[in-house]
């Protein structure tokens, strides 16, 4: 099985970390959505740097097709457990 190196939305967020002498508890406050365009520009331009094709992506997909292991009985498992679980929307009477 090959890993994934490239994904990051399974990284385990850290906790944040309090400054000295801070108690750590702070009262919330309700805040107005806000809405910043400042960096549009610096983040259409990163976008733009980026290839439409990534070939490292490519050849990991192709080898991941040719996989007969993937993916992984556990994976397979733990997936149609989430599934089974899940509620079933289409009996919501709400």
């Amino acid at each position: 099985m090959i890993n994934s190196t490239t994904s990051t939305d399974r990284a385990v967020p850290t906790p944040p970390v309090a400054p000295a002498g801070h108690s750590g508890t702070r009262p919330l406050t309700q805040r107005p959505d806000q809405l910043s365009t400042e960096n549009v520009e610096h983040l259409k331009a990163a976008l733009a740097a980026q290839p439409e094709i990534r070939p490292e992506v490519v050849e990991r997909a192709k080898a991941l097709a040719a996989d007969p292991e993937y993916p992984s009985l556990d994976i397979l498992k733990r997936v149609s457990g989430m599934i089974l679980a899940a509620p079933d929307l289409s009996e919501d009477q709400s």
